[in-house]
């Protein structure tokens, strides 16, 4: 249930982001008529939608010393800025309650498998601080325009 709360929570935040992003109101996102060559860019269905790989990582069974905790978190975000430039690392972020579900990524892969490795070169992954669990998840492919929104939007980048 949770699960498909956090999927229809996000689908309605691209739809918000997306028509905030290019300026649209309500009554003008009803005028608006099908981009074909943007369409084709991120890579979307005829429905709109595309394949990504959701990962949630949850938290694994490492216990580390707070400063190395610490420097372990650092090189987490910086895999996660390599992942996102490389155009793969579609979405991220951790999750601000106190459970076991530490974080999420979001992958443009088109196996669980290309997924899985992807998040095997996250250090904290790898030293056991996370663990994953991986699905392949329907979305939109508006989610490949978040980035280029996110820099335009981002003063500073984790760990500055």
């Amino acid at each position: 249930m949770k699960k498909f709360i956090f999927t229809i929570a996000t689908l309605i935040c691209v739809f918000v982001i997306s028509n905030e992003a290019f300026g649209q109101t309500s009554s003008s996102a009803k005028k608006t008529k099908y981009d074909a060559k943007l369409a084709k860019k991120l890579g979307a269905d005829d429905l709109g939608m595309k394949q990504y790989v959701m990962v949630f990582l949850k938290r694994g069974p490492a216990k580390l010393e707070k400063s190395e905790r610490s420097a372990l978190i650092n090189k987490h975000l910086e895999n996660i800025g390599k992942l996102a430039e490389a155009k793969k690392l579609i979405l991220a972020g951790p999750f601000l309650d106190d459970t076991d579900l530490a974080g999420i990524y979001v992958f443009d892969a088109k196996t669980v498998g290309e997924a899985k490795a992807l998040t095997e070169t996250d250090p904290a992954v790898a030293a056991g601080v996370f663990v994953m669990e991986l699905h392949p998840w329907y979305g939109s492919a508006a989610l490949m325009a978040l980035d280029p929104i996110h820099k335009k939007i981002a003063k500073k980048k984790p760990g500055e």
